[in-house]
């Protein structure tokens, strides 16, 4: 029950996540996302069978310390952005923001919750918990400025021409960094999420 909880959480989180992506894009003047029907909580029109379904459980299956996966990402046209200079960078944040709002939003009904409360309570602040959690890795491993991530659409607005070959190679070899990451880097990265989620919730996660 409790992986059943976890998988449905992301899912709902990822997807979230792509509509902010879209709502942002057609709010700078992109109506892409909006006539492909991605404006949508409707997860059906956005999850992929093997980022959305196979991976999470896979790796719920293995037991790993950590858990992703990823949605088909929305259609962006960036060339119909009001905003030729920021656009990109704008619609990029988005979807981590969004993550960010769900996990303060859960965070501080955690905070309400008296401690003490009924068995009833404590189910849900664990519940709310993973919430929180989820949607803080969704954030901040989307933040980071490798590529496919959204991180490195902002990395790559704020990039001075004169440092071009930086983008070309994290271009080219960004997947590879990426693994990388994951399987070596991801206890530092649990270190960060579990800071900030001190910071909105008030405690450790663990």
């Amino acid at each position: 029950m409790e992986y059943l909880f976890l998988i449905i959480v992301l899912l709902f989180s990822i997807v979230i996540h792509e509509v902010a992506h879209g709502t942002a894009a057609d709010y700078l003047g992109d109506p892409t996302a909006r006539h492909a029907g991605r404006l949508t909580l409707n997860p059906i029109k956005h999850l992929d069978f093997f980022g959305s379904f196979l991976v999470p459980l896979f790796l719920i299956i293995l037991r790993s310390p950590f858990l992703i996966g990823w949605a088909k990402p929305v259609p962006i046209n960036p060339y119909n952005f009001k905003d030729q200079k920021y656009g990109s960078a704008k619609v990029a944040l988005a979807g981590p923001g969004a993550n960010i709002l769900i996990a303060v939003i859960f965070g501080i009904i955690i905070r309400i919750i008296p401690l003490g409360a009924s068995p009833f309570f404590q189910n849900l602040i664990s519940f709310f918990s993973y919430i929180v959690w989820i949607n803080l890795l969704l954030a901040i491993f989307n933040l980071l400025p490798v590529p496919p991530l959204d991180g490195s659409h902002i990395l790559f607005t704020f990039l001075p021409y004169s440092m071009e070959k930086t983008k070309i190679f994290l271009s080219k070899y960004g997947t590879f960094i990426l693994l990388f990451i994951i399987f070596f880097c991801f206890e530092w990265l649990s270190s960060v999420i579990n800071l900030f989620f001190k910071i909105i919730v008030g405690t450790f996660y663990f």
